[in-house]
């Protein structure tokens, strides 16, 4: 189910980037680079299929997370182990049944791509003593949004368009685990949800000075007592 839901991705509104169809010519190591993101995908929801109690859906994918790990809210940095002395996260906390490989050039940035968003969403999981087995990442727009004038190393927001295209995804991810709690990361991504009739909770997205609040709202949603 996991890796025909992968496949579905493939048709792209134009405009996007789809790290685990398109090739980035100019920043990606190697060619077969969308091979290795969508495995690393496969791998990471299969790894969860059975124990998800949490799908967390921001807005859209990052060209510091995603866009070459081929992971929602997740770094190359957090793959490659360069996040575990100073937050606690190791590779394994993202998946175990495979090598964790980047797909960037090294000359770009040394120790891999590093996302804000995914550093303090790793991070509170972390604090949190929250089982990361237990919790998915995704967007509600699963390709990369990026501004052409800047290349695809840069990020813009989703138009409408865009969130609907990705939004026709979003029954067929919450199908492959079983009834797990939809928490909207932002507010877009909740008007989103609320279109669709999903429920859902809604928390402050941990960017632009949202940390300490996305983390309090962390703590009361998974320890309510």
């Amino acid at each position: 189910m996991i890796s025909k839901f992968v496949q579905s991705l493939k048709r792209t509104p134009r405009g996007l980037f789809n790290p685990w169809f398109h090739q980035d010519k100019k920043n990606d190591l190697v060619p077969n680079a969308p091979d290795i993101r969508k495995k690393q995908l496969e791998t990471y929801l299969e790894e969860r299929k059975d124990r998800a109690k949490y799908l967390f859906i921001a807005e859209a994918l990052g060209y510091q997370g995603g866009h070459f790990t081929g992971i929602a809210m997740t770094s190359e940095r957090i793959l490659l182990g360069f996040q575990e002395e100073k937050y606690g996260v190791k590779p394994e906390h993202v998946f175990k049944s495979e090598i964790p490989n980047r797909t960037s050039r090294p000359d770009l940035i040394e120790k891999g791509m590093s996302e804000p968003t995914a550093t303090i969403m790793w991070g509170a999981l972390r604090d949190l003593k929250i089982d990361p087995y237990e919790v998915v990442l995704w967007n509600a727009v699963p390709w990369h949004p990026y501004n052409p004038d800047k290349g695809l190393l840069s990020n813009r927001t989703p138009l409408a368009g865009e969130m609907e295209a990705g939004l026709r995804h979003l029954k067929s991810f919450i199908r492959l685990f079983n009834a797990p709690k939809i928490v909207a990361v932002g507010r877009k991504c909740e008007q989103s949800l609320s279109e669709l009739g999903i429920d859902y909770i809604g928390v402050r997205h941990p960017a632009n000075g949202g940390a300490p609040k996305f983390r309090r709202q962390l703590a009361e949603m998974t320890n309510p007592g």
